[in-house]
Formats: C-alpha cells, sequence, structure tokens
C-alpha cells in the first residue's frame, strides 16, 4: 500500500466535484526519480524555490567535498548520499511548494496505486458535502453537537463543572 497526501486549492467547497478536479496527490515516500535528476526533479514539477534550494545545497555540498580533498570513492559516496537525502525529501519539498502555492493538505489516503488512492480520495471529499437542510428548514447538527451546551461550563468530556 501507497501512501498519497491530497491537495486542492484553499476555498474548495467540501463535496464540490469541480474543485475535486484541480486536486494534487503526492506519494508518500522515496523519489527515485528526485534521486536520480535532483533539480529537474523539481523543475518539472514547476516548483522552483525547491529546485533552487535543492541546486544551492548540492552546489554547496559539492564546494565543500572538493575542498575536503577526499578520495573518489569518497566523493562517490558522499554525492549519493546527497542525493539519497533529496529523494527521501522530495515528496515534503512538493508538500511544501504546493502549500505555499495556496494547495493546503486536505487528506492522507492510501492505496495499490495512483488510480486507487484517487478513487478514496475522490469518494471522501464527495461525503464531505454540507447536509441539506431538513424538512422543517433547520440545518442538520452532528450528533456530538447535541451532547453538552456550550456555555454549560463543562470542560472536556467531564460530567462536573470546573471549579
Amino acid at each position: 500500500m501507497q501512501v498519497y497526501t491530497v491537495h486542492l486549492p484553499r476555498g474548495a467547497t467540501p463535496g464540490d466535484p469541480a474543485a475535486f478536479e484541480r486536486a494534487v496527490l503526492v506519494r508518500d515516500g522515496f523519489s527515485v526519480w528526485a534521486f536520480l535528476f535532483s533539480v529537474l526533479y523539481f523543475a518539472s514539477h514547476r516548483h522552483w524555490l525547491a529546485a533552487l534550494g535543492v541546486f544551492v545545497a548540492l552546489a554547496g555540498f559539492a564546494a565543500l567535498v572538493g575542498a575536503l580533498d577526499l578520495t573518489p570513492w569518497a566523493t562517490l559516496g558522499a554525492h549519493i548520499l546527497a542525493s539519497s537525502l533529496v529523494g527521501l525529501e522530495a515528496s515534503s519539498l512538493r508538500r511544501w511548494s504546493l502549500q505555499r502555492r495556496g494547495m493546503p493538505l486536505i487528506d492522507v489516503v492510501s492505496g495499490a496505486g495512483p488510480e486507487e488512492a484517487e478513487a478514496k480520495a475522490c469518494a471522501r471529499w464527495l461525503a464531505r458535502a454540507e447536509p441539506a437542510a431538513s424538512v422543517t428548514g433547520e440545518a442538520a447538527r452532528p450528533a456530538y453537537a447535541s451532547a453538552q451546551p456550550r456555555d454549560s461550563g463543562v470542560i472536556g468530556l467531564f460530567p462536573e463543572r470546573a471549579r
């Protein structure tokens, strides 16, 4: 099972199928493409700040490794470790970039593949539709809303008033 985060534009109305058309699913976990093509991976997804940050970090790291005058095998190992870090953090950087663009994380789903995860996310999104008003004109309230009135002075689930 793979885990995906679902990002939608800020202000999207829950249950709106047109808003879900703009949803972006980001797979959580190691990204082989980000490991192999670090900066190009982020540029291909149009995450310019992440691409610039990764480029600067890798260039600084390369300068540091070059200044240390390591053996060729140690230099290769250091670069593989740096690329592994980029591959591990690629999904986090994509989520950060989407958040900056106004597409916050709204759900986390799992599935055998991206199609199954998208179907689950879509079903959850459509189930979040605002409940319709009842026949008497009252808005539907969740079951937990009638447990205690707000001004009863009760804290949490404890049945006694705070002293």
